[in-house]
């Protein structure tokens, strides 16, 4: 059954993950009650956040779903809890959200609306602009062909949203920060793969989607402020350039195996671009160390969560 037809107003279940990100994800709560889609669930997984997180949560938004894991599941693991949950609640529809953004009270309305236009979407994804400057693009797609391995910033990365950013269009990879699925999507494309731990899950999710003849699109009428990776460190620090590295050769290598010289020439032009980006950051001793671990974990088969952390 499509989204859509299932209800006259779809049921959609919010999945807010939060790790040791107590101000964030209370933020990203108060703005989700100002949305105007209904019915609507919001679900809030902790994943074992030791700053208060889950008994600030619980206090001062008592009508949340709250989800307590007892260790840290990672994005991929604690989204799926996220989505079992969603699953006892009968939800039409899952929302995957980032606890470090802020969003437009349209947003869920507007991917629900397109979704219902376009049954084979596996994932509706928001448009993402920064939390400061508000009116710059982080995310309005992506670019993702698993032979080339890097594959440059995000569609409009950077530029100020204008005319050009406001058409639904379809993207190579959806981006797990804001991202509908429909409960079909779920039950064929499958759960986010938790081996993963963090980074490149939605990536692998993609492609898996995309293998099987599905669409996914990017919604402009739909908005979010991010952050942009409060749970690691923030962009570029050294625990996102070790899972980037790490992951990125695992799912270019898990769907699109070459030969050997491909193989190798794909390695190094991950390794190389990231490399690049560590040199120009404040820590870049750390950041390089943590690129030199990720490639020894992925040439041993290690994954999972780092085990140095």
């Amino acid at each position: 059954m499509t989204l859509g037809q299932h209800s006259p107003s779809p049921h959609v279940a919010v999945v807010v993950l939060s790790w040791n990100g107590r101000e964030e994800t209370l933020a990203c709560l108060a703005s989700l009650t100002r949305v105007d889609h209904e019915p609507l669930s919001v679900i809030v997984v902790d994943n074992a956040s030791q700053d208060g997180s889950a008994d600030a949560v619980a206090a001062e938004f008592p009508s949340v779903v709250l989800v307590r894991n007892e260790e840290n599941l990672g994005y991929a693991g604690g989204m799926n809890a996220g989505i079992h949950a969603a699953g006892k609640r009968d939800a039409d529809a899952v929302l995957l959200l980032n606890n470090d953004v802020e969003v437009d009270p349209a947003f869920v309305g507007a991917l629900v609306d397109q979704a219902a236009r376009r049954p084979d979407a596996a994932a509706l994804c928001s448009k993402i602009l920064l939390a400061d400057p508000p009116n710059v693009i982080w995310y309005a797609g992506a670019r993702f062909d698993p032979r080339k391995g890097y594959n440059g910033r995000h569609i409009g990365y950077g530029e100020r949203d204008s005319e050009r950013f406001q058409a639904v269009v379809e993207t190579e990879r959806a981006c797990g920060a804001a991202m509908l699925i429909p409960r079909a999507a779920i039950d064929d494309v499958g759960l986010l793969d938790e081996s993963l731990f963090a980074y490149a899950e939605d990536t692998d999710w993609s492609l898996r989607a995309r293998g099987q003849g599905r669409s996914l699109l990017v919604v402009p009428a739909s908005r979010i402020w991010h952050k942009v990776s409060g749970a690691s460190g923030g962009e570029g620090s050294p625990t996102a350039l070790y899972y980037s590295v790490r992951n990125t050769l695992t799912v270019c290598e898990r769907h699109a195996p070459l030969g050997p010289f491909g193989t190798w020439r794909r390695r190094t032009v991950i390794v190389l671009a990231i490399t690049a980006q560590a040199l120009r950051l404040p820590r870049r001793g750390e950041s390089l160390r943590a690129i030199v671990a990720a490639w020894r974990d992925f040439r041993a088969g290690r994954l999972g969560r780092r085990r140095d952390r």
